[in-house]
Parts: structure tokens; C-alpha cells; sequence
């Protein structure tokens, strides 16, 4: 693929990318509230083309937009984020994902539209990373079957991939007890609050025996009332994580374990909802060799290595059914942390802007790679299916 046409694709389309990107950021819809940033993202594409789906996967801030050339050949996948952070706007650069994958597949298209060459492009905007994982949600109601690669661009502090990511499972329990006077009868009470701190205190001792990289986190949202009151409701939020996502599902049982035990020893019940599960990333290594390729052919900046271990993102779900990858780009200094007053402050920046364009170049040279040189995919999903056996 010609760089210097990727980069005429680019330079042609940065004024209206980055303005997208500017209104996706002053909007700050958080996750399922993207009504306005996923309509933009929507519009334009109708405007470029593609044939768009609104509310796929159940969530009406989700779309799937393609276009296709000719029959079969690669199905070119490009996932965007577009939700804020609560309380802070989008501190997490979120809102230059949509214009940064939209420019990589018109780039692609530009080069390739016409020379007889078939594959299709696949766009999925997928709302509420941050929050419920909407890409789980998506993929158990259908979505991303009509890929055949996934790609995404996020903004960093350094210009890399990911090896490994952590499965995540989430849980909200409700503990159940019954009221009392604290001085006068606390004998009459059963203490939801008890029942919470012995959990904790339980999930403590678990730590002892179980595999390195596991993390247990656990908070209470609600204690239940004041102290000179014996709660019957407390609501506290739990979540488990581990780099292999099969040896965490393992762990559930004892953590339901744990809770019945603390109802036990406290004459409490308890209600569990499970809000949400990530996956864990099956890396493709070839996929992300050929990524970091690009960034550096296109002089991308603060190149580094690759992130051998990071925290968890429904995007794990996704790379556990296909070859897949996101390429970091820089747009803030090394060092500087996500959701923080730094990323934030970024956001509208020329870096910021500049962050889409490399994202939209590297994106469009490795498929382009792809689509010169198909047997470059089958190596993926060979690579893929090995690595999926044993993990």
C-alpha cells in the first residue's frame, strides 16, 4: 500500500475528522447516553457510503457501518469508542477513536476502491466501555460475526500494543439482615454491614491461595444507616481479575462460597447480580508486529515496547474470537496517567489531533499490508487458533 497516498487520504479529511472529535469531546456523553456523538459518527458515514445499522446489540448508542467491494476477500473490522467518564468528560481520549478508525477505512477505500480487489470494511461503534463493557453486550446479541480482524486506536502516553489483558468479572450483592437499636437491642438485629466487612475480611485470607496476577477488589457502596442502627441492607461491589480467563471462572465458586459463609456466621441473606464480564486478550503477535511496522514507517511518536500486562477492557471479548489489536498513539507526555486532568486537558490539543491521523495511517498500512499480501491473514488466524487452545 502507497504511504503517500494513505497520508494525501488523511491530510484531505483532517479538518472534518477533527472536528468530529472536538464535538464527540464538548458533548461528554457517558456510557448509553451517546446519543449525540454516535448520530455524528453515524451521519457522517451515511455521508461517505456506508450502509449503517443504528442499535445494534440491543444498545441504541451502538451502529455497524460497511461497505463492501466485490465478493468474499478480507472483512476488515474497526471498533471506536466514544463514551466520557462520569464526572470528568473524556479524560480517557475516547472521543478520537471514532474519526481516527473512520479515516484508517477511508484510506483503505480511497486506495483500493476500483482495482477489482474484494474485501469490505466493518465499523462498530460500541458504546460504554467504561461502564457495563458494551462490547459484551454486543457480541452476545450478534454482532462482529461479519469480521474477520479487529482493530482499534486509543490514546496513550506512548505510541504501542498490548500483550495481555485481564478477564474481569463484576459482581453487586446485596445483603439482607434485619434492623435493631444498636444500644437498646441490638440483640434483635442481624447485621448486613457485619456480613460485608466478613466477606471482605474472608476475600483477605483467599489472596494467600490463589495464582500470581489474580486481584480481588471489593468496595461498599451503601453501609446502611448510621452507627447507633444495626443495618439490614448493605450494598457492596466486588471484582475479580485475572490474566486467563478460564482460571477465573474458576475462582466464582469459592467466591460464592465466601458470601454464603458471611450469611451463615451472621444470620443474613444475600442477592448477586453480575454487571458485567471482561475477557482476557488472546494476543496476536504477528498482527502487532506488523501495527508497530507501520508506526514506525510513519514516524509515529514516543514509540516504545509493548505493554506485556494491562488492566481489563471489554475489547478482551472480541480478541477472544478473532485476531485482533489496538494501537496506542501518543498525545500526552510518557509517564502521564489515563483518566486524569492531564488527559483531559489534552483532548483539543494538536497532539490530540495529530494522535488521529497516525492512528488512521498505521491502521490503513496494516490493512493494506493485508490486502496485498492475503496469506498475512491466514498467518493471524493460524497464530489465533493456537494461542486460543492453550489459553
Amino acid at each position: 500500500m502507497d504511504q503517500k497516498k494513505i497520508t494525501e487520504s488523511w491530510e484531505k479529511r483532517r479538518a472534518e475528522l477533527c472536528a468530529l472529535a472536538d464535538s464527540i469531546y464538548d458533548w461528554a456523553e457517558v456510557g448509553l447516553e451517546e446519543v449525540k456523538s454516535s448520530a455524528l459518527l453515524e451521519d457522517y458515514l451515511e455521508k461517505q457510503g456506508f450502509t449503517v445499522e443504528k442499535g445494534v446489540g440491543t444498545l441504541p448508542t451502538a451502529f455497524r457501518a460497511t461497505w463492501k467491494q466485490g465478493e468474499g476477500g478480507p472483512r476488515l473490522g474497526f471498533l471506536c469508542e466514544y463514551d466520557a467518564l462520569e464526572g470528568m468528560g473524556h479524560g480517557c481520549g475516547h472521543h478520537l477513536q471514532g474519526p481516527s478508525v473512520i479515516g484508517a477505512a477511508l484510506a483503505v477505500r480511497d486506495q483500493y476502491e476500483g482495482t477489482g480487489v474484494p474485501f469490505s470494511l466493518v465499523i462498530y461503534g460500541t458504546p460504554a466501555e467504561e461502564t457495563i463493557g458494551g462490547k459484551t453486550a454486543m457480541m452476545e446479541n450478534g454482532c462482529f460475526q461479519n469480521m474477520d480482524i479487529a482493530l482499534m486506536m486509543h490514546a496513550a502516553p506512548n505510541t504501542c500494543v498490548d500483550i495481555k489483558s485481564m478477564a474481569n468479572k463484576s459482581y453487586t450483592v446485596e445483603f439482607h439482615g434485619v434492623r435493631a437499636h444498636a444500644a437498646m437491642s441490638p440483640e434483635q438485629g442481624r447485621s448486613a454491614f457485619d456480613a460485608a466487612i466478613l466477606s471482605f475480611n474472608a476475600m483477605e485470607f483467599l489472596r494467600e491461595h490463589v495464582k500470581d496476577d489474580t486481584r480481588m477488589h471489593y468496595t461498599v457502596r451503601d453501609a446502611g444507616g448510621p452507627a447507633n442502627v444495626v443495618p439490614d441492607r448493605t450494598l457492596a461491589q466486588y471484582e475479580l481479575r485475572s490474566y486467563d480467563t478460564g482460571y477465573l471462572r474458576s475462582l466464582e465458586p469459592r467466591f460464592l462460597d465466601i458470601l454464603k459463609g458471611a450469611c451463615l456466621m451472621t444470620g443474613t441473606t444475600h442477592t448477586i447480580t453480575e454487571t458485567h464480564e471482561f475477557y482476557a486478550k488472546i494476543p496476536c503477535l504477528t498482527l502487532n508486529d506488523l501495527v508497530m511496522e507501520q508506526a514506525r514507517a510513519f514516524g509515529a511518536p514516543q514509540l516504545s515496547e509493548p505493554r506485556q500486562k494491562t488492566g481489563s477492557t471489554d475489547f478482551g471479548i472480541i480478541l477472544y474470537h478473532m485476531p485482533g489489536t489496538c494501537i496506542r498513539v501518543a498525545f500526552v507526555p510518557e509517564g502521564t496517567p489515563a483518566h486524569s486532568e492531564a488527559y483531559l486537558k489534552a483532548g483539543k490539543t494538536e497532539a490530540a489531533h495529530e494522535a488521529i491521523g497516525y492512528g488512521s495511517r498505521i491502521l490503513a498500512g496494516a490493512c493494506g499490508a493485508i490486502l496485498d499480501d492475503p496469506a498475512r491473514l491466514t498467518a493471524m488466524w493460524e497464530e489465533f487458533r493456537k494461542r486460543k487452545a492453550s489459553h
